[in-house]
């Protein structure tokens, strides 16, 4: 994919041209990024850590989600954090392009990663007895691969379309971020045609696997109604953060990428709405009522404590 570009930058005009607005946008999301690194890096050391916790395929995948939420704050909030000391908010076009891939790669493998969690909570609500037996680690292994794969082929096929694409005329994006759509407004060619291909592939990965979420959900849902109350209690106390989280993600990305290939001025919005917020409350929503996790956290930290002062004792 040879590019015709003639753009070597870009220039992000970000959430503000406000230097007050700035300085709080600064604070604001240099506080979301500490918060949103600590606490998903937190959970994966607690986990990885965890023996009783890391064999488990629900929370080995809680700990590969905790990971890639990480990883894609930090392909997009640090950006955000730097631009908001300058008037002038530039990235280069080989930036720009790493930025986009990047976002779809770890998005991609991210909603994968949401499915693989609730085919979990299928087998354990409505094949119990033979959860062992499905749920292995050979299993759990092979879908970790599949949500890197998927999410690679995801961000290979943007990127296919993008690339190749003549950039030889304005190069101011109205955005904090570079994505799909606003770069196709900068495009000097006719991309109603790409614009569409771009809506199928993003488009249709969100309706496919938010449907399939809802259907799996749904059938959970009616099994529970053969539990006791206290196991019913149980179970949906695993499902309901997983559902929050779901929720959180899918639906500012399918309005997002589900319509037809243009852009509106509250997009900037909706963007933060499934790229700042989800890994940044993701944590708390799977901490808050899960003891295992608390308690594992818990016996982490004292452990860390306790080797601290062994060290500084001798």
């Amino acid at each position: 994919m040879e590019n015709q570009s003639q753009v070597t930058e870009f220039i992000l005009l970000g959430l503000t041209q406000n230097q007050g607005v700035q300085k709080i946008i600064f604070i604001l999301f240099l506080l979301f990024y500490l918060v949103t690194l600590g606490g998903n890096l937190f959970i994966v050391l607690t986990i990885t850590n965890s023996p009783s916790l890391f064999a488990s395929p629900m929370y080995f995948f809680l700990a590969f989600l905790s990971f890639l939420d990480a990883c894609f704050s930090s392909a997009i909030v640090p950006k955000v954090i730097v631009d908001s000391f300058y008037k002038k908010k530039t990235i280069s076009f080989e930036g720009c392009m790493t930025q986009v891939f990047a976002s779809h790669f770890l998005g991609g493998a991210e909603v994968i990663v949401l499915t693989a969690m609730a085919y979990d909570r299928y087998v354990a609500i409505c094949k119990p007895l033979h959860y062992v037996t499905i749920m292995n680690r050979r299993t759990c292994l092979f879908l970790a691969g599949m949500a890197w794969v998927g999410g690679f082929l995801h961000a290979i096929i943007q990127m296919f379309f993008i690339l190749p694409l003549p950039f030889c005329g304005p190069n101011v994006i109205n955005h904090f971020m570079c994505d799909l759509y606003p770069l196709l407004k900068l495009v000097c060619t006719d991309t109603y045609g790409i614009g569409f291909m771009v809506l199928a592939n993003s488009g249709f990965i969100c309706i496919l696997i938010f449907s399939l979420l809802l259907v799996s959900y749904g059938v959970i849902l009616y099994t529970l109604k053969t539990y006791s109350t206290e196991g019913r209690r149980k179970a949906l106390s695993t499902c309901s953060s997983h559902i929050t989280v779901v929720f959180l993600v899918f639906v500012p990305c399918i309005f997002e990428y589900v319509r037809p290939p243009t852009t509106f001025s509250f997009d900037k919005m909706v963007e933060i709405l499934y790229t700042v917020l989800p890994p940044l409350l993701n944590p708390f929503i799977y901490t808050f009522r899960n003891m295992e996790v608390k308690n594992a956290m818990r016996q982490f930290c004292h452990s860390k404590v306790f080797v601290f002062k062994k060290k500084l004792g001798s």
